[in-house]
């Protein structure tokens, strides 16, 4: 018997919670928390809520610079105390207020069981896209080493949305060590839009081996499909269209046997170099 053979892997319930937050800020929180309680019945010990989970107005423009907050505002300091009221690790986006007033950072937080902020994500890429221009209020994140969080032995990180469409930052984020991509999004409705998300979401698993617990704003800001993906690119829940939340146990054992199957990261011969 080796010692691996007497290590129990590590394992741990991950849910998303999907949801329409408005622009009311306070609702969005009960909302949210009523979410993760729901989560937390289920066994989650790590919820990912959706991008701009603190506020969303219909356009991207001048509201999200108005209703900025600092990381420890009202916004912040309540999803620590869901998190330290309930006993897990939440994740949820807010737009976080800048020394530079004319930008706003498209900002995730991870708020641990103790109700402390250990992660952060600025969203790298904005979504210049499909007639949208998040750059006009946003302020691109900057390139650092991806932060991110244990829990139960699994290593968790974060991206944002858009950077789905970029897969040098899951690689990043994987090669930081992390088990699990968590990735608040939203994903906006349009035409194969639906099919992009789902489509992106099981590729950047299959190809970095890893979980991905994605969470996305429901309509009408969102296409909805909130999905955890294991190593393999198997769907293991998902939402549709409603609100809810939905979980899933996620293991070491099961990444290490895609990992012996498909050693794509070790037998690959490039790395990823900043542009």
């Amino acid at each position: 018997m080796t010692a691996d053979t007497l290590t129990p892997p590590s394992r741990t319930v991950v849910a998303v919670a999907q949801f329409a937050p408005g622009m009311d800020k306070a609702a969005n929180l009960d909302a949210l928390r009523s979410l993760a309680v729901e989560a937390a019945a289920q066994g989650a010990k790590v919820v990912v809520a959706p991008e701009y989970s603190m506020y969303t107005a219909p356009r991207t423009d001048e509201r999200l610079i108005d209703t900025a907050e600092d990381l420890d505002g009202t916004f912040g300091s309540g999803l620590a105390a869901i998190a330290a009221d309930l006993g897990i690790f939440l994740v949820a986006g807010m737009n976080e207020r800048l020394r530079n007033v004319s930008r706003i950072s498209n900002t995730l937080v991870a708020m641990s069981p103790g109700g402390e902020l250990v992660a952060i994500y600025r969203k790298v890429h904005l979504y210049d896209a499909f007639g949208y221009l998040e750059s006009a209020v946003i302020e691109p994140g900057e390139i650092d080493e991806p932060q991110t969080f244990s829990c139960e032995g699994l290593t968790f990180g974060l991206q944002t949305c858009y950077d789905l469409r970029f897969p040098e930052v899951t690689r990043r984020i994987v090669d930081a060590g992390a088990d699990v991509l968590l990735l608040p999004a939203q994903w906006v409705p349009g035409p194969l839009k639906e099919d992009h998300w789902t489509t992106l979401i099981r590729a950047r698993a299959i190809e970095n081996t890893m979980y991905i617990a994605a969470a996305d704003q429901s309509a009408r800001g969102g296409a909805g499909a909130s999905m955890i993906v294991d190593p393999m690119g198997v769907v293991l829940c998902s939402l549709g269209e409603q609100v809810g939340v939905a979980s899933a146990r996620v293991s070491s054992s099961r990444i290490d046997e895609v990992r012996q199957k498909n050693p794509a990261l070790a037998l690959r011969r490039f790395t990823v170099i900043e542009r």
